[in-house]
C-alpha cells in the first residue's frame, strides 16, 4: 500500500517544549499516549496509544476494575472522569484511597472532556 504510514497503536508526534522522558504520559490534541523513549524538544517521539500501563493515580481516588479513568494533565495523574480531565481508558485493577498508581488499559485516541 502506497498510503500506509504506521500502525495505529503507535503514533509519532513532535516532542513538546521541555522534552519528555520514557514512560511519561502526553496529550497532543485529542491523542493521549505514553512515550516509548525519552526525546528532546522538537524531536520525533513515538507514543503508545493502546495497551496496559501502570500510571500514577490521585491518592484520594478510589477506582474499581473496569472503572473509566481520565488523565489530569495539571497533576500528571489518573483520576475519575470530570470536566477538564482527558478520558484515557479503564482501570484493570482496583486501587483504593492512598494507592499512588493503577494499571490502566488505554483506549487510544479519545475526545477531551468539556
Amino acid at each position: 500500500m502506497k498510503n500506509y504510514l504506521q500502525n495505529g497503536h503507535i503514533v509519532r508526534v513532535t516532542t513538546p517544549a521541555g522534552g519528555i522522558a520514557s514512560g511519561d504520559a502526553l496529550i497532543v490534541g485529542n491523542i493521549f499516549g505514553i512515550a516509548a523513549y525519552s526525546s528532546a524538544e522538537g524531536d520525533p517521539v513515538e507514543l503508545s496509544t493502546t495497551g496496559v500501563f501502570q500510571l500514577p493515580k490521585a491518592s484520594a481516588a478510589v477506582l474499581t476494575v473496569g472503572a473509566r479513568v481520565a488523565w489530569d494533565n495539571t497533576a500528571k495523574q489518573v483520576n475519575t472522569p470530570a470536566a477538564g480531565r482527558f478520558p484515557v481508558g479503564v482501570a484493570v485493577e482496583a486501587a483504593g484511597s492512598g494507592v499512588t498508581s493503577v494499571a490502566v488499559r488505554l483506549d487510544g485516541i479519545a475526545t477531551a472532556a468539556a
